[in-house]
């Protein structure tokens, strides 16, 4: 089959691969795949990951091991964490912490950016009739904002404020506003700015004055260092900052103001996908007017140009 497959020190090219054998899992035929932040982050070495890259994506299930054949012919999204099944995070259920887990596109696991991946079917959703391909791409990044609502309790009083206006901070401030009318995305891009307001969520440049209003939570999906830093200069406090970014490098932070103001710090990950095809299902999640090209595989290298300023860039692996 045909993969792109990251070699180390930002190297990548399109090449024949096997197709992916892993008794126990699930053949899927990837049909869309959505290039994100992390694997930008790959690229600059982050998890020092050498494969496939690529972690949000739909397909049809061709194969399966024996006792799961009523997935064949599914159209599915997969859960990106792969747990040993043997260990105590695994007997919790919590496989994404899971020491010995394989990670889509990401840890000890190939990912999406080719013809075929494989799963185990305990990992896979069905996709509804209502979700189209390009939608359901979504569905991974959405359920990871989702997972913000299993960590923290959001008032419909409450001000968030989300700090980045990229594809995740999109998606993290339309989910929150199911729970709160009042979020706030700060950026630096008027034309992701623009996306947001005609999502109708509040939008602003994020160099004005920060003292002139405080949040009872505050996301950062800058997937920048700096990102940490601009959120505790906005949040109440006794506050909450989520912390959504991830990047190859260190983030410098100054810590009293932590300490004094009694800040909560939450780091947030992977989520739940049942909510997230809800979500998108309904429409209560809108990701169209985010996408802004899909491209063939062989077209990796100006794919991945574009996703380093554009919104969602797709690859159509079918």
């Amino acid at each position: 089959m045909r993969a792109l497959v990251v070699s180390g020190h930002g190297r990548m090219d399109v090449r024949e691969v096997p197709i992916p054998e892993r008794a126990g899992e699930c053949l899927i035929r990837v049909t869309r795949a959505g290039i994100c932040g992390t694997d930008l982050q790959i690229l600059s070495g982050y998890a020092e990951f050498c494969g496939v890259p690529g972690h949000e994506f739909v397909g049809v299930v061709e194969r399966t091991p024996a006792g799961d054949e009523h997935w064949l012919g599914k159209r599915v999204v997969g859960e990106i964490n792969v747990g040993c099944g043997r260990c105590d995070w695994c007997a919790r259920g919590i496989k994404e912490h899971c020491d010995n887990r394989r990670v889509v596109g990401i840890r000890q696991h190939d990912g999406a950016f080719a013809e075929y991946l494989s799963l185990p079917a305990v990992n896979l959703h069905e996709v509804p009739d209502a979700i189209d391909d390009e939608t359901a791409v979504f569905v991974e990044p959405v359920a990871a904002a989702c997972r913000i609502f299993e960590q923290i309790r959001i008032e419909p009083r409450d001000r968030v404020a989300v700090v980045g206006d990229g594809r995740m901070g999109l998606l993290v401030a339309q989910v929150l506003r199911t729970v709160t009318p009042d979020v706030t995305i700060f950026g630096r891009h008027d034309e992701k700015l623009a996306v947001a307001r005609s999502l109708g969520v509040a939008a602003e440049r994020g160099e004005r004055d920060r003292t002139s209003g405080r949040f009872e939570v505050v996301v950062d999906v800058t997937g920048r260092p700096e990102g940490l830093a601009r959120a505790l200069e906005i949040v109440k406090p006794r506050g909450t900052v989520v912390m959504k970014s991830t990047f190859h490098g260190e983030a410098p932070l100054t810590s009293w103001p932590i300490v004094v103001d009694e800040v909560t710090l939450l780091g947030s990950r992977c989520g739940p996908f049942r909510p997230a095809i809800d979500l998108l299902a309904s429409g209560a999640v809108a990701v169209k007017p985010l996408v802004a090209r899909v491209a063939a595989l062989d077209d990796y290298q100006s794919a991945f140009a574009d996703a380093r300023h554009a919104l969602k860039i797709l690859f159509d692996c079918s």
